[in-house]
């Protein structure tokens, strides 16, 4: 079982999104790619189609989609909504990261 979790913040945007689309069933895609600034990189995308391998983690009714490959670099982490004088974003609070950019998309992985 993924020890990933989304927040009430984050779960909250994710249905104010697909409403906004008018897209039923529309989730939240998290990706983890090599690149950034701190060597790997948070990818997030709106996305109504899974794959059969995907791992899906809901909380009140919003989705939030993650492929197997990703998932150990986010274990035990957080995916939350924040809105702040920098912006909105989505924001993943990662125990895994030993270090990570200012922007926050990217981070360095403990080894």
């Amino acid at each position: 079982m993924a020890t990933l979790q989304l927040s009430s913040n984050a779960a909250k945007r994710i249905l104010f999104l697909a409403r906004k689309d008018a897209q039923e069933g529309l989730f939240l895609r998290l990706a983890v790619d090599s690149g950034g600034c701190s060597g790997f990189k948070y990818n997030f995308k709106l996305e109504s189609n899974s794959n059969a391998d995907d791992i899906i983690i809901e909380h009140d009714g919003a989705k939030l989609v993650i492929d197997p490959a990703s998932l150990p670099f986010v274990e035990g982490s957080v995916v939350d909504f924040v809105s702040d004088l920098s912006g909105e974003s989505f924001q993943v609070k990662n125990p895994m990261a030993d270090s990570s950019c200012g922007c926050g998309t990217s981070f360095a992985v403990k080894i």
